[in-house]
């Protein structure tokens, strides 16, 4: 194998950095397999290159991994997430890895997160040379399914996560020894011109062409699959946030005859060799099975889904093992509705800071932690027990609700729920949406009329469970799902008059697909980890507070290190809420010392979001550069 840094010139003369991974020459042209990303090959994501050398030296693929444009060291300017730019520039990658002598001019595309959406995106785009994509732990709709909104509400505890450090990482500098002469020049110039992301999406606070523009589904329909003219394997972990770009994702694809695969596993945000919670498979294996057929037009395919039911479990932030079973169903699995009555009416006070056992449902690991025991959540919801199905629900329940709330803004969260003989109650699947969208979330917001009945349809997320021993099945009913998303901005009481959830039961029994066992323990550390519910008992104020501290040897002779901090608040009298996010990133080479500090506090209210934002940027001890923000958004 030979690496090679390179830097490939956009039509518009910026120049992005990528790495070569290339087989023995000998072998003659070979496919490449193509990964896209913001977060910068040379330091802080250097640890992917043991994935790269495994495609390449195992399986003799040529892979190209590259800094996108504003980002790492490559140039341009880094405007937003997925803007045009980007798109156009890896279809224009996609064509000079295609016309290299070492390529075969067959390339595939994958990635995990950011660049499973731009998997799907260039997919999209259909650059000729792109014969078949897998995107992991990615979405086909950036609306309803990222990190951003959930139902129509501000994902809050992200916000001191991605969407707070991609303000500070986007204008670390170059690395010297990539960029050569000049870094730091380019260095302030990213300094003076970025502007934080996160106020665009604070901004578009409603579906539209923004939220469209990136997701192959168009306002939420069925719409927009067919744009898509290469294979496409979709991989997704069912205690990982992006779970619902799974059944339906398939079910479109064959609609439109492409050739697809669904592999949903027990997993986290992480790679399913190592993730948790097992089992763990070798992912390696299987994503060089998929570019064999589709690369190289070796192996068979069938389309369908390899699916992990999950089956009753107790509960830990950190489960290493799931039990359940595999399934091998078809693309449309064949599933019998199954409804559970919510009979009312009952009232709800909303308990501004309920939803913390369930905690953020986007990442899913460390040091988010996954779901603990959901009885401190369910004491505080209306809640309905009932006798499970034999059967395993497989796809997306539904609730039905008819409503009456007595103030103007409310929300609605729903969670499926295993209950145990001891009372240990296990989350299954949950749902939520702000009620001003009751008319469908893809739709316009209008406020509520208190008093005056309406119903409402919450989907909840895409699951494959059992329930196994003497096991009951619990629905969860509250008004808040806090702190992954706001809670309502005063007080209020919903009242469910009825309603009902119903339940997709797979129907038949099906063959186990094999797979090459992964590690026998998940790889998460809790070293540098922080994660704490605190409550104020005499203020009457819950805190979610995350950190995490890690550091480590980078190319090039250099260290790094990743700090990163974050708190929400809720007042449970008032509702009043408050995100505080602080980065720190230490990057160090040869004669040179950066630091990168970065603060954002967002005061949420019923009128918008009041956002302040600093950031700091050292060389040697000495500041170079400090930027400050502030805007009030409307609600």
């Amino acid at each position: 194998m030979n690496e090679h840094e390179i830097r490939i010139r956009m039509a518009d003369g910026v120049e992005l950095a990528a790495r070569l991974y290339l087989p023995d020459p000998g072998l003659g042209p070979q496919p490449c397999l193509l990964e896209a990303l913001p977060y910068r090959k040379d330091d802080l994501t250097s640890s992917y290159a043991e994935s790269y050398v495994a495609l390449c030296e195992t399986y003799d693929y040529a892979v190209c991994r590259v800094d996108v444009r504003g980002t790492g060291s490559s140039g341009g300017d880094a405007t937003d997430e997925y803007p045009e730019a980007e798109q156009s520039d890896l279809a224009e990658v996609i064509a000079w890895l295609a016309a290299q002598e070492w390529c075969d001019g067959n390339v595939g595309m994958w990635g995990t997160s950011y660049s499973g959406f731009n998997s799907l995106q260039l997919a999209v785009e259909r650059p000729p040379a792109l014969k078949a994509i897998c995107a992991i732990y990615a979405t086909d709709d950036r609306w309803t399914d990222d990190v951003h909104w959930r139902g129509g509400a501000l994902r809050l505890v992200d916000l001191v996560d991605y969407c707070h450090y991609m303000t500070p990482m986007n204008v670390l500098p170059p690395v010297p020894a990539v960029w050569g002469a000049g870094w730091e020049a380019e260095w302030h110039r990213r300094l003076e011109t970025n502007e934080p992301w996160v106020l665009t999406w604070l901004r578009e606070n409603r579906h539209g062409a923004y939220w469209n523009h990136g997701s192959v589904r168009l306002d939420g329909g069925t719409r927009g699959y067919d744009r898509i003219d290469c294979a496409v394997m979709i991989i997704a972990g069912w205690a990982d946030g992006y779970r619902n770009n799974s059944f339906r994702t398939v079910a479109a694809l064959a609609d439109a005859g492409i050739p697809h695969r669904l592999l949903a596993g027990p997993w986290a945000h992480a790679d399913a060799t190592h993730a948790m919670p097992g089992p763990r498979i070798d992912l390696d294996v299987e994503l060089a099975a998929w570019f064999d057929r589709w690369l190289r037009g070796q192996g068979e395919h069938a389309d369908g889904c390899d699916v992990f039911v999950r089956s009753s479990t107790r509960p830990e932030p950190d489960l290493d093992l799931h039990e359940g079973w595999w399934v091998r169903v078809p693309s449309r699995p064949p599933v019998t509705p199954h409804t559970v009555a919510l009979a009312g009416p009952r009232d709800l006070p909303v308990v501004a800071d309920v939803g913390t056992t369930a905690w953020i449902d986007c990442a899913g690991h460390l040091p988010w932690g996954l779901s603990g025991d959901q009885r401190i959540d369910d004491a505080r919801s209306l809640t309905w027990d009932a006798t499970p199905p034999s059967a395993p629900v497989v796809g997306q329940p539904r609730a039905r609700l008819r409503l009456v709330v007595d103030a103007p803004m409310a929300s609605v969260s729903v969670k499926l729920c295993d209950v145990f003989p001891d009372g240990t109650s296990a989350l299954v699947s949950r749902g939520s949406l702000d009620l001003a969208y009751r008319d469908g979330v893809h739709g316009s917001p209008r406020p509520l009329v208190p008093g005056e009945p309406f119903e409402v349809e919450v989907e909840l997320d895409a699951c494959a469970y059992a329930w196994t021993g003497d096991n009951r099945l619990r629905v969860s009913v509250a008004g808040a799902d806090w702190p992954n998303t706001v809670a309502p901005p005063a007080p209020v009481t919903v009242t469910v008059l009825d309603g009902s959830l119903t339940l997709p039961l797979l129907e038949g029994s099906f063959p186990a697909p094999a797979f090459v066992a992964g590690a026998e323990h998940s790889s998460e550390s809790d070293e540098g980890i922080g994660w704490e519910i605190r409550h104020d008992i005499l203020r009457r104020v819950t805190t979610a507070a995350t950190r995490t501290d890690s550091s480590y040897a980078t190319p090039y002779d250099g260290t790094a290190r990743e700090l990163y901090v974050g708190e929400v608040t809720v007042d449970t009298r008032t509702f009043d809420q408050a995100a505080h996010a602080a980065t720190t990133y230490e990057l160090t080479w040869p004669g040179v010392e950066i630091e990168l500090r970065s603060v954002m506090d967002v005061e949420i209210g019923a009128a918008g979001y009041d956002v302040s934002i600093e950031t700091i940027a050292t060389r040697d001890g000495r500041e170079v550069s400090r930027r400050t923000w502030h805007e009030v958004i409307p609600r």
